[in-house]
C-alpha cells in the first residue's frame, strides 16, 4: 500500500510539473518568421540567427518558408494570424505583394517587422536591413576601379519586385552614370537564383563578345555567372562582383574567381530582428529603420 501511495505522489508531481511547463510555454510570446526562401544560404543564416536569439530570450518562434512564392507567403502570414502569434517578422518575396498580408496583420493588431527586404505598404513598426543602395554603390565603385573606369559591364538583377534588387540596382547605376566611358551592355533578371544566373550569363556571353565586368545583385547569381564565364574560357577577362558574402562566394573571392562581394551579416540581421521584436513586445519604442553594417570583401 505504501509503495502505491509513493507512486501516486510521484505521478502527481510529474503531472503538476508538466502542467506548469505547459503554462510557461503557452505564456511565452510567439513570433512568426516568414522567410522568402530557404533555398539560399543567406536566408538560412538569417533564420539561424533568429532561432538562436529566440532561444536565448525564451521566445517561441515558428518559421515558414515561402519558396519564393508570394501567394504562399500570404497564406503563411494568414496562418500566423490565425495561430495568434504576438508579432510577425517578414522577409518578403515581393515588396508589393506582401502588402495585403501586412494589412491583414495590422487589422489583427499584430505588429510587423520587415527584415532584409522592405514592404511597399501596410504599417511596419520597424525595418531591419543593410543599406542596399550603399551596397550597390560600393560594388559599382570597386568594379569601375578594377576595369580602369572604362569598358563594357553587365548587370544581373534579382527579383524585380524585391526592394533589395531595386536598391542594389539603384546604387550600382548611380555609380555607373558617373563614368561616361563605362557602358552597360546588358541587364537581365535571374531571380536571385544560381542556376538562372548561369543560364542568363550564358545567353549574354553569346550576344556580347566583349565584357569587362559583371555585377550580380546576389552571390547565388554571381556564382552561376561564374560557371558560365569559366565554361566559356573568359574568366581572365571578366571581373565579377557579387553581393551577400555567402561562404561559397567568399571562397570564390579567395580563389581569385570573384573579385569581390559585398558583405551583409544575415545571422546578425536575424538575431537583431528577434531582439527588436522582444523590445516591441515589452512595450518599448523602436526606430523605424535599423541598419546593419556592410563591408566589401575582396582578395
Amino acid at each position: 500500500m505504501r509503495s502505491n501511495r509513493i507512486l501516486s505522489v510521484f505521478l502527481c508531481v510529474l503531472m503538476i510539473g508538466s502542467m506548469f511547463a505547459s503554462m510557461a510555454s503557452a505564456a511565452a510570446p510567439k513570433i512568426g518568421l516568414a522567410i522568402s526562401t530557404l533555398n539560399n544560404p543567406f536566408f538560412v543564416d538569417l533564420r539561424d540567427g533568429a532561432l538562436e536569439e529566440a532561444k536565448k530570450a525564451g521566445l517561441g518562434i515558428t518559421v515558414a518558408d515561402a519558396q519564393n512564392d508570394p501567394n504562399r507567403q500570404l497564406s503563411q502570414v494568414e496562418n500566423f494570424i490565425q495561430q495568434g502569434v504576438n508579432i510577425i517578422l517578414v522577409n518578403p518575396c515581393d515588396s508589393a505583394a506582401i502588402v495585403s498580408a501586412i494589412k491583414a496583420a495590422n487589422r489583427a493588431k499584430i505588429p510587423v517587422i520587415t527584415v532584409d527586404r522592405g514592404a511597399d505598404g501596410g504599417e511596419v513598426i520597424c525595418h531591419i536591413a543593410s543599406d542596399n543602395v550603399q551596397g550597390g554603390q560600393m560594388a559599382g565603385e570597386y568594379l569601375a576601379k578594377l576595369i580602369g573606369y572604362k569598358g563594357k559591364v553587365v548587370e544581373i538583377q534579382g527579383i524585380p519586385g524585391a526592394s533589395a534588387a531595386r536598391d542594389r540596382g539603384k546604387g550600382f547605376n548611380e555609380v555607373m552614370k558617373k563614368y561616361p566611358n563605362i557602358k552597360i551592355v546588358a541587364r537581365q533578371e535571374a531571380g536571385f537564383d544560381r542556376a538562372k544566373g548561369m543560364t542568363v550569363m550564358e545567353n549574354i556571353l553569346q550576344a556580347q563578345p566583349d565584357i569587362d565586368g559583371v555585377f550580380c545583385h546576389n552571390d547565388e547569381m554571381a556564382l552561376g555567372a561564374l560557371r558560365a564565364i569559366e565554361a566559356a574560357g573568359r574568366l581572365s577577362a571578366i571581373k565579377i562582383v557579387g553581393f551577400d558574402a555567402t561562404d561559397d562566394a567568399i571562397k570564390a573571392v579567395k580563389d581569385g574567381k570573384l573579385v569581390a562581394t559585398v558583405a551583409q551579416k544575415p545571422r546578425a540581421m536575424g538575431s537583431m530582428a528577434v531582439t527588436v521584436a522582444k523590445r516591441v513586445l515589452d512595450g518599448a519604442k523602436v526606430d523605424a529603420f535599423i541598419p546593419v553594417p556592410l563591408e566589401l570583401v575582396a582578395k
